[in-house]
């Protein structure tokens, strides 16, 4: 996959789409050196190949500096998970971050009914988060979130389709800056794409690249 560029937010909207390329374009020059370097990481990463990434706007008011990836696991034409990450950025530090990057996500995928009624399946998901982060030897603080599982059963004219299931993470950490106040985003690209990985059922790329627990009885390959 050919490295992304992504969107850095600073509060404005409404431009076209050339005016707003050339806004990017400035963005990315005048942007502190930490945030840039964390940026280009993330742009570089390649995933395995069922997992697609690619840029996405990113939230204009959450930080002074925001880039944005959205990605797809797929068997062939067919989604399995989906998620958005994002990096955030506040040169001057953030009280409730604890420093001055934070990542942020939000993962989706579909389950069979009888997986998502398991009550345990909310601190299996965390864990799964939390485990993919520690298996790649991360450095992270202040992690929060919450893990929803919702369910849709249908009626009358729309009596024929199965009920569907779904489970959603939305989390946040704050990744520890290493040499030049830069974290290691490409660490944790990977572990992120480990997570969605696990969401969707898939096995590990490699031995010791992910946490041993998958998702048994998911549901099968969703249409695009």
């Amino acid at each position: 996959m050919a490295a992304a560029q992504g969107r850095l937010s600073d509060g404005a909207g409404g431009m076209d789409d050339a005016t707003e390329g050339d806004r990017e374009a400035m963005e990315t020059e005048t942007a502190p050196l930490p945030f840039r370097t964390a940026v280009d990481a993330l742009g570089a990463a390649t995933p395995r190949p069922e997992i697609e990434i690619e840029p996405t706007r990113a939230p204009q008011r959450l930080a002074p500096y925001a880039y944005a990836l959205e990605a797809s696991v797929l068997d062939g034409d067919e989604d399995l998970a989906d998620g958005r990450l994002i990096l955030l950025h506040d040169p001057a530090g953030h009280e409730a971050w604890q420093g001055s990057f934070r990542l942020v996500t939000l993962i989706r995928a579909e389950l069979e009914p009888e997986m998502a009624a398991d009550p345990l399946l909310p601190d299996v998901c965390w864990a799964w988060l939390t485990g993919a982060l520690q298996a790649r030897g991360l450095s992270y603080g202040e992690p929060s979130g919450t893990v929803t599982r919702a369910s849709s059963h249908y009626f009358g004219g729309l009596r024929a389709r199965p009920a569907a299931c779904q489970i959603e993470i939305r989390a946040s950490w704050t990744p520890r800056e290493g040499l030049g106040g830069v974290p290691d985003t490409a660490s944790h690209l990977a572990s992120w794409c480990d997570l969605l990985s696990q969401v969707a059922g898939l096995p590990p790329a490699a031995p010791g690249e992910a946490s041993v627990v998958t998702l048994p009885q998911r549901r099968g390959p969703q249409p695009r």
